[in-house]
């Protein structure tokens, strides 16, 4: 989850197909067609991309899928994240449909038996993340932005997040998932969380390639070799690569308050300015949702993905009452103050006690 959009890019989109779907060549594409509101998603485009996804599955004529956004700002900024502060506000239940919905969708892509290709031009954000990170081939260009951003409206990086993020090595999923920090194509690669970079001057390239692929082996195998024309699978330079060590040692101590107290107090040269910036943006965060952050990566570095869906949806649950999101979106996208009201306000005031009760009753299966 994670998107901004105003009432005015909702109403522009309204006037248009939201998700677009055509098959050729027997690839079926399948567009998110909102553009003006950086191709957030909704819930009727979850239901739309699962039905044309299952039609799929079983239509001997489709060999595999592509997913890509709208114009050049976005694959996809996130969940419509209005809609669902709307609907809680005015005691509805579409916040709770969407998201069984959305990991649902997620859950089809990960297990989808034909490859699936994702196209992640500008920004993929929060549930955007959700859509692409089970593909089989996740595409960046230099105008890639990726980020699970939740912590700061109050939430926490859901859609798979608590599985993805933590099995990147070492702590860097934490870190990510925690600050909330976007990355570009390089440190996308790094990761693990891309597989191929292609200078958007050649999408349309590529797109033409797909439309005259010869199918010869298996439609993966095929896939793989046109994108090897076109695109690489490493860049030099990734950012995180040099900030390694810092973050797997900040990273993997116990709590929140430890992570900023110890970054408050690096002297080392190469690594203060880094550690003084990254211990101020997490003091604008939710401390609330960071500290549930933390202990969701944690245990789904253990979980099975299904049993991560499972977690964040117990989460879900207990969040739009009991956490933060509701004030995080007053004040970053009602109000626009920028002054949200956290409860707890500081890291300082965060009871460990609270930050596992979220987590009580959550039932693993085998358990």
């Amino acid at each position: 989850m994670t998107a901004q959009v105003s009432s005015e890019a909702s109403r522009a989109d309204s006037l248009q197909e939201e998700v677009l779907a055509e098959v050729r060549n027997h690839i079926g594409h399948l567009t998110l067609n909102r553009p003006a509101g950086l191709n957030a998603i909704t819930l009727d485009m979850v239901r739309s991309l699962t039905a044309h996804l299952q039609a799929w599955a079983h239509d001997p004529q489709v060999y595999a899928v592509v997913l890509r956004g709208t114009g050049e700002k976005a694959f996809c900024a996130g969940g419509d994240i209005r809609s669902l502060y709307d609907s809680f506000k005015n005691g509805d239940t579409l916040h709770e449909d969407f998201f069984v919905e959305e990991y649902a969708l997620d859950l089809v892509i990960h297990h989808y038996r034909k490859p699936v290709v994702a196209l992640m031009d500008g920004f993929v954000l929060g549930g955007g993340m959700g859509l692409v990170q089970g593909a089989d081939l996740r595409v960046v260009t230099e105008r890639s932005r990726l980020a699970m951003p939740e912590v700061a409206i109050g939430y926490f990086p859901d859609v798979g997040g608590s599985y993805f993020l933590p099995r990147i090595p070492g702590e860097l999923g934490i870190y990510l998932g925690v600050t909330g920090v976007q990355i570009r194509a390089a440190d996308a690669l790094y990761c693990g969380l891309a597989d191929w970079y292609i200078g958007s001057a050649k999408l349309a390239e590529l797109d033409h390639k797909f439309d005259r692929l010869q199918w010869q082996d298996s439609p993966l195998k095929d896939l793989q070799g046109l994108l090897a024309k076109l695109a690489v699978q490493q860049l030099p330079d990734a950012p995180l690569a040099a900030l390694r060590p810092a973050i797997d040692h900040f990273f993997a101590l116990p709590d929140v308050p430890s992570i900023v107290e110890q970054l408050q107090q690096v002297t080392v040269a190469d690594s203060h300015e880094w550690a003084l910036n990254t211990a101020n943006l997490m003091q604008t965060r939710s401390p609330l949702a960071m500290a549930v952050t933390l202990e969701m990566l944690r245990r789904g570095r253990r979980l099975p993905l299904e049993q991560c869906f499972a977690l964040e949806l117990h989460l879900d649950r207990q969040w739009f009452e009991r956490g933060d999101l509701i004030e995080g979106v007053r004040a970053l996208i009602i109000d626009k103050d920028k002054s949200p009201r956290w409860n707890p306000p500081s890291i300082h005031r965060l009871d460990a006690t609270h930050v596992e009760s979220f987590f009580h009753n959550f039932k693993q299966v085998g358990r």
